[in-house]
């Protein structure tokens, strides 16, 4: 199905199997994110949260660009009609862009970013939502918004810099640096730089294996790491349920199939 469409551009969604795939489009401006798409991408993860509470064959969300870019960052052709007043400003950060990034933090199934071309600005805030990266050997990555004269917003530069860590985050923010698929491989915030012609086949694939695992293990890995990004009061907190699972069917099968030398049927 195809969600929130404005302008060419949209934010879709579709189900092969045990993966949704998650598509960012915007035709000619390399998938800059709208105002209309960031509501839509919000309006996309809280669908799969629910979906994922009610269908347990859901196990896993790849998050792609269309036409060989992931994305560019913003579509700056919106931002003269609402950033030059606080209030229309804050309401567009808060409630739109970080309310999406939130939706995509909040999802409980693991999401697999399949990184090609330019990945800016909101490209690389939306890939730092992701757990699992793969990227092209042509792609690049950076925010160069201090050429346009403007920060990033707090706490998606907080939510970058965790991601990228503190030497590149410097750099893209207060260098307008940008920074091709191997330097962020090394900085750790992707898992493989492969050829270009070989991501959406990668990322199918790692998708499919995550699919074919323990689902529980999974939204129980994503709620420690959430735990974890909010820092030592939380992640002590997550103790009083870290072991609710003890009895669990899922568990149980696990464990008899790995005694049992056969597959597991999750």
């Amino acid at each position: 199905m195809s969600i929130g469409e404005q302008r060419g551009s949209q934010v879709s969604l579709r189900r092969d199997g045990a993966v949704a795939f998650v598509m960012l489009s915007n035709a000619g401006r390399l998938n800059a994110m709208t105002r209309a798409m960031w509501r839509t991408l919000r309006a996309v993860f809280d669908d799969l949260r629910d979906s994922s509470e009610s269908d347990g064959h859901l196990r896993c969300v790849v998050v792609q660009g269309e036409g060989g870019a992931f994305c560019a960052g913003g579509d700056i052709s919106e931002y003269p009609s609402f950033r030059f007043e606080e209030p229309s400003l804050r309401e567009f950060h808060e409630n739109e862009v970080w309310a999406a990034l939130q939706a995509m933090l909040d999802c409980p199934l693991p999401l697999v970013a399949q990184i090609e071309g330019a990945c800016m600005g909101a490209g690389i805030e939306i890939a730092s939502c992701c757990d699992i990266r793969l990227a092209g050997d042509s792609a690049k990555f950076g925010a160069p918004i201090a050429k346009l004269g403007f920060p990033m917003a707090p706490r998606e530069a907080a939510l970058v810099h965790g991601a990228i860590g503190d030497v590149l985050a410097r750099d893209m923010l207060l260098a307008a640096g940008v920074h091709g698929a191997r330097r962020l491989y090394d900085a750790g915030f992707l898992l493989s730089v492969l050829p270009d012609n070989e991501v959406a086949a990668a990322a199918r694939d790692h998708a499919t294996r995550i699919a074919a695992l323990a689902p529980q293990a999974a939204r129980l890995h994503k709620k420690t790491f959430s735990a974890l990004r909010a820092g030592a009061p939380s992640a002590h907190g997550l103790l009083a349920t870290a072991y609710d699972y003890a009895d669990s069917a899922e568990h149980r099968e696990g464990i008899d199939a790995f005694l049992a030398k056969r597959k597991p049927n999750f």
